[in-house]
């Protein structure tokens, strides 16, 4: 029986079997990759945004005068906003590159071929910069979808859940792809990618609660003292670790229910989806 395709028939339970055999082969490379590609640049994106963040000022500056902006309030907002864009932009990067790696070891390792950090970090980063492209105008395509309303952008959601892994293995029409994929076995792949998103959301609001519960104590400026400083990056990390589970649920989930959608297209393997990797 493949240890990463889950044959047509198979249900739920084939999937989840699937799912939880790449993580117990896996979890050693998969963790240190997660940690360095999406814990870690979080944590960094999140203290730099805290450490520019205006508010502070503007709070003081307003209660000397509650009824005027603060002095130079539009260039710091824009200021504010340009450094997230920015820094979320190579979070995204980042973070391709950690999610092409991942799914370099899991299918690999599948197919029973040697995997090590290095070399899938080093095929993460020939693949990240395509795979970062593509992001970009899902989350274009995603956005626009909840601005004209919340069903649009959930649809688009799920239509677009297969693109990432169909561009790493096949590097073709990754949004078409994925869209007839939704369409042809709506059922099968809104229940996986439903139950993924679930957990995603589940895990990453109580990395959220812990994060602001955390940073209550040191108030609107947490970086106003070293001891202050070292309390806020620490409630922050925190935080990001417990969002852990959830990229590890969405690496796992996604690329196996991606290798049984193919099952449904035609015979296919662990070691023919290791080779397409390239």
């Amino acid at each position: 029986m493949d240890p990463l395709v889950t044959p047509p028939g198979f249900g739920f339970g084939g999937w989840f079997a699937r799912c939880s055999g790449a993580v117990r082969r896996g979890w050693r490379l998969l963790l240190p990759i997660l940690l360095l590609t999406q814990v870690l640049p979080a944590v960094v994106l999140s203290v730099f945004g805290l450490a520019v963040d205006p508010s502070a000022r503007w709070n003081t500056q307003l209660t000397s005068d509650a009824e005027a902006l603060p002095p130079g309030f539009l260039v710091d907002l824009t200021a504010f906003v340009v450094v997230l864009i920015g820094g979320s932009l190579l979070l995204g990067l980042v973070q391709c590159l950690g999610w092409a790696a991942g799914t370099w070891v899991i299918a690999r390792q599948a197919a029973g071929e040697p995997v090590d950090l290095g070399a899938s970090l080093r095929y993460g980063l020939r693949r990240a910069l395509g795979l970062w492209g593509w992001l970009i105008i899902f989350t274009v395509i995603m956005t626009i979808g909840f601005c004209l309303c919340l069903l649009p952008g959930v649809y688009a959601a799920f239509a677009l859940a297969m693109a990432g892994p169909i561009y790493l293995f096949e590097r073709r029409d990754p949004i078409g792809r994925s869209h007839r994929m939704l369409r042809d076995r709506l059922g099968l792949l809104l229940g996986r990618v439903a139950l993924v998103i679930a957990v995603v959301i589940a895990v990453s609001m109580l990395g959220g609660m812990v994060e602001s519960i955390g940073l209550v104590p040191f108030g609107v400026a947490p970086f106003a003292s070293p001891g202050a400083t070292v309390g806020a990056v620490l409630a922050i990390g925190v935080s990001a670790l417990l969002a852990l589970p959830a990229h590890l649920a969405q690496l796992v989930g996604l690329v196996v229910t991606y290798a049984e959608q193919r099952a449904h297209e035609g015979p296919v393997n662990s070691a023919q989806l290791a080779a397409e990797l390239g």
